[in-house]
């Protein structure tokens, strides 16, 4: 599909009018191209969250962590059906890195651990609620095959 050409004589940047009409759309973006596709543009930012939280266990845990607040890990391998305690264990420790969940070991025997979300995996959560609701408004592929 060819888009229609806008004119815009705000800049020439060399790319088609449509294009630039849609860089200006990006929040914070003074009409250069970069803001949107350079390496701190729209498309880094939002590929580096997509990062965050890619991979099949991810989202599950995070949601189950804003579900029920602190969550000892051997409810998490209660709660989420198909993972095993390896798995659990390297995504709990991916997410513990990447500062989206705590820690905290209380040092008992037997071990006692439980995790929660920071303040970055809750700022995340609109985020994700939001794609949520955009999954089943825009008819999601679960949703059209249920």
């Amino acid at each position: 599909m060819v888009l229609p050409a806008v004119a815009d004589d705000s800049q020439d940047s060399g790319a088609p009018a449509h294009a630039a009409s849609r860089h200006q759309k990006v929040p914070g973006d003074d009409g250069q191209r970069s803001h949107c596709l350079g390496p701190d543009g729209a498309v880094a930012l939002v590929g580096e969250t997509l990062r965050l939280i890619s991979g099949r266990w991810k989202l599950p845990i995070l949601f189950r962590l804003y579900a029920d607040g602190v969550v000892r890990s051997s409810q998490l391998l209660r709660d989420i059906p198909g993972i095993s305690q390896k798995m659990l264990t390297q995504q709990l420790r991916a997410l513990a890195a990447d500062g989206l969940i705590l820690r905290a070991d209380f040092g008992l025997k037997p071990p006692r651990v439980e995790y929660r979300l920071s303040a970055k995996g809750e700022a995340l959560m609109p985020v994700l609620l939001a794609a949520r609701q955009f999954a089943a408004s825009h008819g999601s592929a679960a949703a059209s095959s249920g």
